[in-house]
Order: structure tokens, then C-alpha cells, then sequence
């Protein structure tokens, strides 16, 4: 089989500059904090979904990717592939890093629908694909969850990029996740919600807030003002999309402490819960919350703000039964 544009196979994507896909919109860029500009340079949740003959042996991609540095003690496991069939992850292959290689990912016999996950970390691109004996198709395309959001939806601390809460939910769901995730970000930034707005997109996830604590303190009125104005600008593109907003997990340190304007976490957190409320009271029946205090416990954190793998689960899951649970699944 001859090499295939890799275009009808990505999943995750949002934007795309050049071959680039990207998690910001690249003509909106002044907009934006210089942070979430470089973060949003990440591929965070982008992936290949396919579909392989029962005699398809192997995918082979033609990739470039960012190549860690020598003294990089984790280096030989900076391009790792993953490849996942449903919920269970069937086999890891590690690259040797190079800007531009070529990597085999074999498959189990009897073909079937696939995902696999990039090595997101080191920005990669997707060249070219092509089967190994047998063909491969695109995937069929799987309902759009945009999920906005920080370092924890960004999937810091998971241990791979599969293990993050959103890909978590996404596969219980059977959803296609695009991860707005943006580490140090998510401050309630309102270019942010109009991006948001001119996506496509089935349902929409907001889980920020924790950085509104210290990165940039807010107290509780102006968040609760804030996360109105997020969603009504979200709204102006997606007037009757569900909409779930996913209040700030547990963060011991910040839970009772007051941040520069004198706003804990607590505080911070009943406002944005609030902000929902009211706005769905006012009207808007696709709109739902979901409190993140109790969804996690300090066992659960890596390093008391973001979780662990098993954190990373609980959330995914919590978050996928939530919207089984208002009925914003499509």
C-alpha cells in the first residue's frame, strides 16, 4: 500500500499552521498571554485512528518530532507510540530520536479499529502512513469534545498521553477529545472563549479555575463575573451545546489560604459553581456542574496539584458519568 496523507486519520485536532496542528487559532495569536501561545504549539491529545485489514501486519508513519536532549535521563522513551484498541492499551513502541524517522507500530492479527497516540511532548508531526501487508481507513469520526482547560486537563503528571483525564473519558464516552488544555494557563482568558466559540464541536467541557488562586489572583467576584463572561462569549458560537463546567480539583495548599486578594480556593470555587447555576437558572438548560472539590483525595495528587495516574482515571471517569448523567453524551 503507498503512503497516505495522514489529514483523514488525525483525531484531537483544533487547528492546524502549515502541517502543524496546533491548539490555538494562529491568526488570533495577539490576543493571547505569551504562555498559552507556546503551550498551545503542543499536539497535547492528538492521535491516529484507523482501520486495519484482517491481514494488516503493521502501520508504518513517516514522522519529525523534537528530539530530547543527550543528557535527557528519559530520552529513550521521548518517541513512544501507543497504540490502544477501546479501553485497553495493547502495545508501546520506542523510537530512537530523531527529527525525522520512521516507525513501525505492529498489530494484532485479525485487523480491527485502532488508536494510536503520539509522543506528544516532543510536538510531533505525522508525515505519511501506509500499512505494513493489508490497507488501512480512516476511522469513523466519533462525536467532538472540546474540553478547555489547564495543566491537569493538559494531562500533567500522567504518566502517558493516553492516561490523561479527557483521553480517559473520552474513551468511556466514545467521544473525540480535543484537549485545550494549556499548562500555567486557563486563567478565565476570554480570547480563549471566543477560539472555543468558533470551534465545531458536539460538547464542550470548561475545567479551569486553580490557576485563578495565585498565577493570576482573582477574588470570587471577579471570577464569578469572569466565568460568566466566559460562557456567554463560548455561547455566541455554541448557543444550545451542552456545556459542562468542571470546578477546580482538590489543591490542599490553596483550599483555605488566601491568594494575594485574600480569595481561597473555596472561595474561588463556590463562585465559578455559582456563576453556572445562576446562568442555568436564568435559562440556559444546557448548561451543568460539576464540583470538583470531593473528586479527589491528597492520595490521588502526584505533587499536590496535579493528579497522579489513578487520579487522572478518577476524574475521567467522574467527569464521563457526569455527562452520561445530565444527558450531554450525543
Amino acid at each position: 500500500m503507498s503512503w497516505m496523507e495522514p489529514e483523514p486519520f488525525l483525531r484531537g485536532t483544533a487547528w492546524r499552521d502549515g502541517d502543524r496542528p496546533v491548539r490555538a487559532d494562529p491568526s488570533d495569536l495577539q490576543r493571547l498571554p505569551w504562555d498559552i501561545a507556546r503551550r498551545a504549539e503542543l499536539p497535547i491529545g492528538v492521535r491516529l485512528e484507523f482501520t486495519a485489514a484482517p491481514d494488516t501486519r503493521a502501520v508504518r508513519l513517516r514522522y519529525r518530532a523534537a528530539t530530547p536532549d543527550p543528557g535527557d535521563a528519559l530520552r529513550a522513551l521521548r518517541h513512544g507510540f501507543a497504540l490502544w484498541q477501546g479501553t485497553r492499551c495493547l502495545t508501546e513502541v520506542f523510537a530512537e530520536p530523531a527529527r525525522e524517522g520512521t516507525v513501525d507500530i505492529p498489530l494484532p492479527p485479525g485487523g480491527g479499529t485502532f488508536t494510536l497516540h503520539l509522543p506528544e511532548a516532543q510536538a510531533p508531526v505525522v508525515r505519511a502512513l501506509r500499512a505494513v501487508g493489508g490497507t488501512l481507513s480512516p476511522a469513523p469520526r466519533r462525536p467532538r469534545w472540546l474540553v478547555h482547560g489547564d495543566s491537569i486537563t493538559e494531562g500533567w503528571w500522567a504518566t502517558r498521553p493516553a492516561l490523561s483525564w479527557p483521553a480517559v473519558a473520552g474513551r468511556l464516552l466514545g467521544l473525540d477529545p480535543v484537549n485545550l488544555g494549556y499548562a500555567g494557563g486557563a486563567r478565565g482568558e476570554l480570547p480563549l472563549a471566543e477560539h472555543l466559540a468558533r470551534l465545531p464541536g458536539e460538547l464542550i467541557t470548561l475545567a479551569f479555575g486553580t490557576n485563578c488562586w495565585a498565577a493570576v489572583p482573582c477574588s470570587a467576584p471577579l471570577l464569578y463575573e469572569t466565568t460568566r463572561a466566559f460562557v456567554a462569549l463560548v455561547r455566541r458560537g455554541h448557543p444550545d451545546t451542552p456545556l459542562l463546567l468542571l470546578s477546580p480539583v482538590l489543591r490542599p495548599a490553596a483550599e483555605h489560604t488566601g491568594n494575594a486578594l485574600g480569595a481561597t480556593l473555596t472561595e474561588l470555587r463556590a463562585a465559578m459553581e455559582a456563576a453556572v447555576r445562576d446562568l442555568a437558572a436564568a435559562g440556559d438548560r444546557r448548561l451543568a456542574v460539576l464540583p470538583g472539590r470531593d473528586l479527589l483525595t491528597p492520595a490521588h495528587l502526584a505533587d499536590g496539584l496535579h493528579p497522579n495516574d489513578t487520579g487522572h482515571a478518577l476524574l475521567g471517569t467522574a467527569v464521563a458519568r457526569a455527562l452520561r448523567a445530565e444527558g450531554f453524551t450525543p
